[in-house]
């Protein structure tokens, strides 16, 4: 038995408002599909959440979901998917994107059903009037099971889902869960992760857990394995291992499974610059071009030209209004052929210098996090609480971004009070 596992495909993504975004993340998808899916023979594929990057998606985005998905079912390959955070229907309806893309006979879209407190898996039916046609498939030796997005409430679904699959297990079978979520200590969000002990309780009933959510990849003792996105949704990525997981089963239930990353991928560069103690806007503009030249990556003839970031650091001995931005982008851009070129202002005047000390490649989410810290530490009747209170800023916002439900995001901020 052989199958590929993606996740966060995140169709539909636009970076930078630049018009390429969309067609760079079908064609990282299409790519994976034509060489490990169909030119690997796999049995079936497994799509493990957050297919789209919205709720509400553009015509082009179908387009490109239609070809993929249509693609794989003329060469008689299924896809089996969950919905993730992205993909989720809003709370007045009954419909979403994926449970359409079902409808049309393009995906198997599987979710336990929840009755009174208890999930239940039901064998998926083509022929279901429910919304979610069913929990669990047969594909040959695999009994696949499907979840939903549990957010921060995952730790509490765990115990329900193993117990609902042991209820479900088929003799002989290679039993597989799809599961979107955070895990502990491979996150990168500040949203509460599903902790390792608690994912472990799902090795009594399962095989193989194919994880989506994380945007890097991980595996977790050769059974629970999460690929990472197959692009940048943004450029804090950009150094994070991502791909697909291409997975041979024996007939002893062994499984090999390949991380694989040789797919088009538009590149990506992060550069750092330290303006501080420098006196005249034109030996920072001089010294970002040095800084270019040493480092930043040039257009290969074939390839996808770069997206590069230029972040200016430091603190900041003149207004920054004589910062030659303009002219720094227009400049690298003509000596790399980067398809954009970014320069973010990230100085501070010297009399309010926040996170001096933060290292010039450190990541956005490291710069927010020192930022908030250091504003709260400001204030003595919250400097004890400092790291919380900054997860609780932090995990709320990142809510907010990925259309959390308020009252989640509501009581995501109360237990963090507590």
């Amino acid at each position: 038995m052989k199958f590929l596992h993606i996740a966060d495909v995140h169709l539909g993504c636009t970076r930078y408002q630049l018009p390429e975004s969309q067609r760079d993340f079908f064609d990282a998808w299409i790519d994976v599909l034509r060489k490990y899916a169909i030119d690997g023979n796999v049995d079936f594929v497994l799509m493990a959440g957050d297919f789209f990057h919205k709720r509400q998606i553009p015509p082009e985005t179908m387009n490109y979901a239609f070809a993929g998905l249509s693609l794989l079912k003329d060469h008689g390959i299924p896809v089996v998917s969950i919905e993730g955070n992205h993909d989720q229907k809003h709370t007045d309806t009954e419909y979403s994107w994926l449970r359409s893309l079902e409808n049309w006979g393009l995906i198997k879209l599987l979710e336990p059903r929840n009755i009174d407190g208890n999930f239940i898996y039901e064998p998926w039916d083509p022929d279901s009037d429910h919304y979610v046609r069913g929990g669990y498939i047969d594909i040959g030796r695999a009994r696949i099971f499907g979840s939903t997005w549990y957010g921060a409430s995952a730790n509490w679904a765990i115990p329900m889902l193993t117990k609902a699959i042991g209820e479900r297990r088929r003799e002989g079978a290679f039993h597989i869960l799809m599961l979107h979520t955070d895990v502990e200590g491979h996150q990168t969000h500040p949203i509460p992760a599903l902790t390792l002990a608690n994912l472990k309780e799902l090795k009594a009933v399962t095989d193989y857990v194919a994880i989506g959510h994380t945007h890097m990849c991980f595996e977790i003792d050769n059974w629970a394995f999460n690929p990472g996105s197959l692009e940048i949704t943004k450029i804090d990525e950009f150094q994070e291992t991502r791909g697909a997981w291409l997975v041979e089963v024996g007939d002893d239930d062994s499984v090999h499974a390949t991380h694989v990353r040789d797919y088009v991928q538009r590149p990506f560069q992060r550069l750092g610059f330290d303006v501080s103690g420098i006196a005249d806007p034109k030996i920072v503009t001089s010294g970002v071009f040095e800084k270019v030249a040493e480092s930043a990556r040039v257009a290969e003839e074939g390839k996808p030209a770069p997206i590069i970031e230029i972040t200016l650091r430091g603190q900041l001995g003149f207004p920054n209004s004589l910062l030659e931005t303009q002219k720094m982008r227009d400049e690298v851009q003509k000596r790399t052929g980067a398809l954009h070129v970014r320069v973010k202002n990230h100085t501070v005047p010297l009399d309010y210098a926040v996170a001096p000390d933060l290292d010039d490649d450190a990541s956005r989410g490291q710069l927010e996090r020192r930022v908030i810290e250091d504003l709260i530490m400001r204030d003595n009747r919250y400097k004890s609480r400092s790291e919380a209170m900054a997860d609780a800023v932090i995990g709320a916002k990142q809510m907010v971004l990925s259309d959390e439900e308020p009252e989640k995001i509501a009581d995501f901020i109360a237990m963090k009070a507590l």
